[in-house]
């Protein structure tokens, strides 16, 4: 009888896959992952568009996220990893292959730092692509991303080693809780110590940290989470006096950034976004170069009040924006555009051009101004004023009803007449209720 079996196959074996690339596929990792890119994005959507005018917006609150959120998050997450091998009871089944311990545990942290630093990153290409259309100056800070993604790598490998070292299963969101507090308290704090947390909030959108800043950064970080990997994987025990070359690179880089000024850290003016860059006209406008793109918005939405001081004595010389303030005698400072500017735009040009008026009549007054028994009549006529040179758009500002006569009086007044009380008005200290001119 002849045989119907088939006879056996030849050929090569299907060649083993790298441990790495199994490790990255399995587990928790890519979850993670997909979960700091979602938390980071959603909360950027939340605060959107206020973040899409100026780089250093955007980079500065994907920093605050990165830090703040991402990080603990990684922690925990690492955690939860590291226990792995422990739940599942394979911990000798993994201690039996044939590779060094360190080599190990690089391979099983690996998921517990790339995957998390993959969605930091993924967010931050998202973000700052959604910027770009917007922003007419400057450049992202990109080695502060940088140095964002090797942080939330850190926190998530010191995370993984804390999850094999403690026989707790609450540890790990424990863990994301405490570093949550820590992350915060840190990036809160009025010294220098501020600069060593990665979720440090800074927001004047002229500056850029020292060129130093970024990678100093990241050696903080990198060299902790070096520190605990070495000080936990390498055998035998004398070893691991290597852990100490990290932890030294850490420690002088954490003195570099405690060297540093305490009242502006490693933020200095870039005299290229500081610049100021003025229109035309009179009076002339004038902004920072980071809000060129602006200019003319600003200056249209400024027009109608300049009409009304023209020719006025004590009427602004220059509305001047910016991080220096009025430089020249009747220079006159404007609101900051961080609150009024949406993606490039202003999109309530009147409330902005109310906003001018108040600055421009803001006078410092001491304690014990704006008392006496003409004081409540001095602030509706200060309203008054305000109102009528630049009406407060409806749903913004104060009720108006008390300056409504006096708005009327000058609204009935003849131009020369208007332009008399005004010069009268602008000499006048409003800080004192009896020097306040009457319509």
């Amino acid at each position: 009888m002849t045989s119907t079996l088939a006879p056996p196959r030849t050929g090569r074996a299907a060649p083993a896959q790298n441990p790495l690339v199994i490790e990255l596929r399995r587990g928790l990792g890519p979850w993670t992952g997909a979960a700091v890119a979602l938390t980071i994005l959603v909360t950027m959507y939340g605060k959107a568009p206020g973040w899409q005018v100026h780089w250093a917006d955007a980079t500065n609150m994907l920093h605050v996220a990165a830090g703040l959120l991402a990080g603990p998050l990684a922690l925990a997450a690492g955690c939860w990893q590291g226990g792995r091998d422990r739940r599942r009871g394979t911990t000798d089944l993994w201690e039996s292959v044939p590779r060094p311990p360190l080599r190990r545990l690089l391979v099983a942290v690996a998921p517990s730092a790339l995957w998390p630093a993959a969605g930091v990153l993924l967010a931050d290409a998202v973000c700052l692509l959604a910027t770009w259309p917007y922003v007419t100056a400057g450049r992202p800070h990109l080695e502060l991303v940088a140095a964002d993604v090797v942080a939330v790598a850190a926190l998530g490998a010191v995370g993984h080693v804390v999850g094999r070292t403690v026989r707790w299963r609450l540890t790990a969101p424990l863990l994301g809780i405490v570093g949550y507090v820590a992350l915060g308290i840190g990036a809160y704090d009025e010294g220098p110590v501020r600069w060593l947390s990665p979720a440090a909030e800074h927001q004047f959108f002229w500056d850029r940290p020292v060129w130093w800043f970024g990678p100093v950064s990241m050696a903080w970080t990198a060299g902790l989470a070096l520190t605990a990997l070495l000080a936990y994987g390498l055998r035998p025990a004398r070893l691991r006096l290597f852990a100490l070359v990290p932890l030294a690179v850490a420690v002088a880089a954490a003195g570099l950034v405690l060297g540093l000024p305490q009242d502006q850290g490693p933020w200095r003016h870039d005299p290229a976004l500081a610049r100021q860059v003025c229109d035309g006209g009179t009076p002339q406008v004038c902004l920072t170069a980071v809000d060129e793109g602006l200019l003319p918005e600003v200056s249209a939405a400024l027009a109608p009040l300049n009409a009304r001081l023209k020719g006025v004595p004590g009427a602004p010389v220059r509305w001047v924006g910016g991080p220096f303030g009025p430089a020249h005698p009747g220079d006159v400072a404007l609101p900051s555009l961080g609150q009024d500017a949406v993606r490039g735009r202003l999109p309530h040009p009147d409330l902005y051009l109310n906003s001018a008026v108040l600055w421009l009549f803001s006078d410092t007054c001491r304690p014990g101004d704006l008392t006496g028994p003409n004081a409540e009549r001095a602030s509706i006529v200060n309203l008054a004023v305000s109102e009528w040179l630049a009406p407060t758009p409806e749903g913004y500002g104060p009720d108006t009803t008390a300056a409504k006569p006096y708005i009327d009086r000058l609204d009935a007044k003849s131009p020369a007449e208007q332009r008399a009380y005004l010069t009268r008005y602008l000499a006048a200290n409003t800080c004192h209720p009896d020097e306040v001119p009457v319509p």
